[in-house]
């Protein structure tokens, strides 16, 4: 093997083994992982090797729950460049185009002391950000608007008034803010233990391990919908929540296989009581929410428990959960400019404008890690017989990242070939695509899915 491919393989192996410890794995597991594929995403970060170790922990969790059921423990295999082109999108439409991953105005700007980010996708993110800048919705408009603005004032504003941005902060700056001080500090996963619970009983299928498995899905865009989608590959049942109104059209195709999508208003009466109605048969909650907010809803941790005994608990943010940005608003895109990764890739290119990751591997790493979380947890509700809570965040599992750097690329991977998909038509809600060949072997379960990608909204809120 050339040296460069032992120093990938032994850098995504490393890796593997400071996720699955974060993740309370017993460490000797994570040496099993047989990782093959070649290629790395250009950057400044080693993306690749975070995509493979995150794929590969997910896997690790999968093996570890096998066993726990059936007494058997299967091998785990990465593909090193399907789990990178995993990181970006895994859908290949076939006669139609995905909608825009971006709204128009979403993007990086250079405001009078440096540059700043705004993140605008939703409709309500957009109008705080317009309404702040005192502009219409047009790009021009907006870079002349912004260019006004000191950045760290421009970015204090918009989030008051209830959007999201964030100031473009070098990696020293970052150690030093005082929320990046507080989530540096914190466990890259934090793991509390619940109440107790019965351990899971009937058949256990090695093809399909997570049959039969209930994960309710309060998330939205992208690492929590990662998460779910990898859950449903191998055969939970994951019903979907999303408020009457939202949509995230870029994502959503790639997301969805697998689930089951409905709406409930939790701010209504009848819709919080169904919701509770369906936590209380769940096995598994995932939810994406900043802190305060289950708790302003009436639905904190303790009163998840009580609905759910035993309930496995997994959720993330954008901030962390300490410091005084902790329950800032927050998306991949912003996490980077905010941590100095985006200001990194700038520097280490040489370029006039801000460069982010060749994909967005927060958002996506958070999702196999919270994926392996949920797993986890359904082995410790096995053998030892209790739920537990998870947590984590964007911004920690970025610091993660930003201390893995990697040279110079000899091997570039670049956009999905035919081959790397798999041959099987999907017919989704909005035409045929190809879906990439899954990044993961698990002995003899395979990851695939029962119901093909649709629109939001399209089931019932119902088991």
């Amino acid at each position: 093997m050339p040296e460069e491919l032992k120093d990938r393989s032994t850098t995504a192996h490393a890796m593997t083994s400071a996720l699955w410890s974060a993740l309370g794995g017993a460490p000797d597991m994570s040496e099993s992982v047989e990782i093959s594929g070649q290629g790395s995403l250009p950057s400044v970060f080693a993306v690749s090797d975070f995509a493979t170790a995150a794929v590969a922990v997910a896997g690790l969790a999968l093996a570890e729950w096998t066993d726990a059921r059936s007494g058997q423990m299967p091998p785990v295999s990465v593909d090193r460049r399907l789990a990178s082109l995993w990181f970006g999108f895994s859908i290949a439409p076939q006669g139609w185009a995905l909608p825009p991953a971006w709204d128009p105005v979403a993007g990086d700007y250079a405001s009078s002391d440096g540059w700043i980010r705004l993140h605008t996708n939703a409709p309500h993110h957009r109008a705080a950000a317009l309404k702040v800048l005192g502009t219409a919705a047009d790009r021009d408009a907006v870079t002349a608007a912004v260019a006004r603005w000191r950045g760290d004032e421009l970015e204090a504003a918009i989030v008051a008034e209830g959007g999201c941005a964030a100031v473009m902060r070098s990696m020293r700056d970052w150690a030093e803010h005082p929320q990046g001080r507080a989530v540096l500090a914190e466990p890259l996963m934090r793991m509390d233990a619940g109440d107790a619970a019965a351990a899971f009983a009937g058949e256990f299928n090695p093809s399909r391990p997570l049959e039969g498995i209930r994960v309710l899905d309060l998330t939205r865009v992208l690492a929590g919908p990662v998460a779910t989608r990898f859950l449903a590959g191998f055969g939970a049942d994951v019903l979907r929540i999303d408020p009457p109104s939202w949509e995230e059209p870029g994502v959503v195709p790639d997301v969805t296989p697998g689930k089951r999508c409905a709406r409930l208003d939790l701010k209504d009466t009848a819709g919080q009581e169904r919701f509770k109605a369906l936590l209380s048969e769940a096995d598994v909650l995932v939810h994406g929410y900043r802190p305060d907010a289950m708790e302003a809803l009436g639905l904190g941790t303790e009163v998840r428990a009580g609905i759910r005994p035993g309930l496995i608990d997994v959720s993330h943010d954008a901030y962390g959960w300490t410091g005084p940005w902790a329950n800032r608003r927050g998306f991949d895109s912003l996490v980077q400019m905010s941590s100095g990764i985006a200001e990194a890739g700038m520097a280490a290119a040489g370029a006039e404008r801000p460069v982010p990751l060749p994909v967005q591997a927060l958002d996506h790493g958070t999702g196999y890690l919270l994926a392996a979380a949920v797993v986890r947890g359904l082995t410790l509700r096995q053998t030892q017989g209790t739920g537990s809570r998870w947590r984590t965040s964007l911004s920690r599992v970025g610091g993660f990242l930003a201390a893995h750097r990697q040279g110079p690329v000899a091997d570039p991977i670049g956009k999905a070939e035919p081959t790397d998909y798999a041959p099987d038509v999907e017919l989704t809600d909005w035409g045929p695509a190809l879906r990439l060949s899954p990044p993961l072997r698990l002995g003899e379960a395979g990851m695939r899915w029962e119901r093909p990608a649709g629109e939001l909204g399209r089931s019932q809120p119902a088991w």
